[in-house]
């Protein structure tokens, strides 16, 4: 009985001993934030994540209990298929912008010392762990043949149908004499049918262009574009 208590006893002051122990440790418990240069507030907090390029990736620590230790930080980001990192960060946190299809994973290699002590996470503890992942898209790009900015707030201004991870892109109108209207380099943006801010006429015009997409395509798109003030959408 009184063998029993101790090994009791024995096992409960373990555990409190571990506890104590835990917290004394440091940890850490890699995050990461995805988002479009200039779109951080539409981001998106993920350990798997897909998107199109560029993407902005943040990287985050999230260490605890470093209080009195020296810490050692190495971000290794990894191509698919490929045994080596193809960039290295030496820092808590890091900020890197994807600009190439693709798949990837994210590993943070962490040392911690405190004289004798020596708290590693390297191979062994990411044996057990799961990496970030972040997967970006090949690259796609459609351009209309026809827009119609008469004021019902249907199709009025001429850009991209669709368009997924370009990392280049230029388009110019032009009349049917060659003179440029306008000019623009934000797929997400386009013409709204004037030119000084009047209107021009109904009828043909001509878009150009050139892009350049994550995956290595390349765009060279030249066709007609039909202005349409008279049509409206039902």
């Amino acid at each position: 009985m009184q063998k029993n208590r101790f090994w009791v006893i024995f096992c409960c002051l373990f555990a409190l001993f571990s506890v104590v122990m835990a917290d004394d440790v440091p940890q850490i418990n890699p995050t990461a934030f995805y988002f479009s240069p200039g779109h951080e507030d539409e981001g998106t907090e993920s350990d798997n994540f897909q998107g199109a390029a560029p993407l902005v990736g943040r990287y985050v620590a999230n260490t605890t209990n470093t209080d009195g230790w020296n810490a050692y930080y190495e971000w290794r980001i990894y191509r698919e298929g490929e045994d080596s990192p193809f960039l290295i960060r030496y820092e808590m946190d890091t900020e890197y912008t994807f600009m190439s299809a693709g798949a990837y994973t994210i590993f943070l290699y962490a040392v911690f010392t405190r004289g004798s002590e020596r708290v590693e996470y390297t191979d062994e503890w990411w044996a057990d762990a799961q990496p970030l992942r972040v997967s970006i898209s090949e690259s796609r790009l459609e351009m209309p043949n026809a827009f119609s900015p008469n004021g019902d707030s249907y199709n009025e201004i001429y850009k991209a149908k669709s368009y997924e991870s370009l990392i280049e892109f230029h388009a110019w109108i032009f009349n049917r004499w060659g003179q440029k209207l306008f000019e623009w380099t934000d797929p997400a943006e386009g013409w709204d049918g004037t030119y000084h801010g009047k209107p021009v006429k109904e009828g043909v015009y001509f878009v150009l262009v050139k892009a350049k997409g994550a995956d290595g395509r390349v765009y060279n798109i030249r066709r007609d574009v039909n202005l349409l003030r008279g049509y409206r959408e039902e």
